[in-house]
């Protein structure tokens, strides 16, 4: 059976809810167990696989080992489609529920007020499932799993000014802080190169580019549009593309976040560098990213990818 453990409970609030569900006699049973065991109060928020009529020190044991935990954990940089489809299988519900719920009741999940704010956004939630472990198991409701990760985001994003960030940014709103993050996560291969990433996007925006002329020319954003992950894509697809997500025919940012990026993807896009990088490529076409400043370095970097791909 599972129970739901929620985020601050002390021990006796835990002990209150196995009591509630039949897994230990008493609360003070409970409480006396976990205080003498050293690794008690590590025992954290989520959802738990337990027994009934268990003893407490028992309970305690099985908290404790991650096994017992029935979470979900959505990584950082994790699209929207994936995590619908994580949860369905989690809660045992029929593909394409969650996604459908999501698109149905969007606006009852505690969205803040400068979301949205673009009619060409694929998934209003999209940005705001945070990177996290939440609880997920068979019997519980979609939207209940879906307003925990808006809560956690909501709880981040707040600890922040992204009002304030965005204008010393030279973004229109807050949401396009995350939508900055967002790329930076895609498009960074480790967590050295994000704040060089954050620095391309920004430079790449400027009115004064003439590298690439407010164009991002990002392949994540393309991929988002088209729901895949390739690192092979024809000019001739792509430029073909009108679609408001595809950065290689429409100028700036696109309407919204690609991913759900996380607080060191975050952090990066509120404190880019300032060393003048407006090009990169990942050079190996998976872990290595190189950055370059001007379009002959960037050329240069294109002919080391082509080879180590067999382009």
């Amino acid at each position: 059976m599972s129970v739901t453990i929620p985020k601050g409970a002390f021990g006796s609030d835990i002990g209150q809810k196995l009591k509630e569900a039949g897994v230990v006699k008493s609360v003070d049973a409970f409480v006396a167990a976990q205080s003498q065991n050293p690794d008690g109060k590590k025992i954290q928020a989520g959802v738990f696989l337990l027994k009934k009529e268990m003893s407490a020190a028992a309970a305690v044991k099985l908290m404790l080992d991650p096994k017992s935990q029935d979470n979900l954990i959505v990584p950082p940089g994790q699209r929207n489609a994936k995590i619908y489809a994580d949860i369905d299988k989690k809660l045992q519900i029929p593909d394409g529920t969650t996604k459908a719920v999501a698109k149905k009741e969007f606006k009852t999940f505690g969205l803040p007020d400068w979301a949205n704010d673009n009619s060409n956004i694929k998934d209003p939630l999209e940005g705001f499932l945070y990177p996290g472990t939440y609880g997920a198991a068979k019997g519980m409701k979609p939207e209940t799993v879906l307003k925990q990760m808006v809560a956690q985001a909501n709880d981040n994003y707040d600890a922040i000014d992204l009002s304030a960030k965005a204008k010393a940014l030279n973004l229109d709103s807050p949401l396009q802080v995350i939508t900055v993050a967002s790329l930076v996560q895609a498009e960074g291969k480790t967590h050295d190169d994000f704040r060089k990433m954050a620095e391309v996007v920004y430079n790449r925006l400027k009115t004064t580019n003439t590298e690439t002329n407010r164009y991002l020319q990002f392949d994540s954003t393309f991929n988002y549009l088209k729901g895949q992950s390739n690192i092979h894509i024809s000019e001739s697809e792509i430029n073909s593309n009108k679609d408001p997500y595809n950065t290689y025919t429409q100028k700036g940012l696109p309407p919204g976040p690609i991913d759900n990026p996380g607080a060191e993807a975050l952090a990066a896009a509120l404190n880019p560098t300032h060393d003048g990088w407006i090009y990169f490529v990942a050079t190996d076409g998976q872990n290595k990213t190189e950055f370059a400043k001007t379009y002959a370095e960037f050329q240069a970097l294109k002919d080391k990818f082509n080879a180590s791909t067999g382009n």
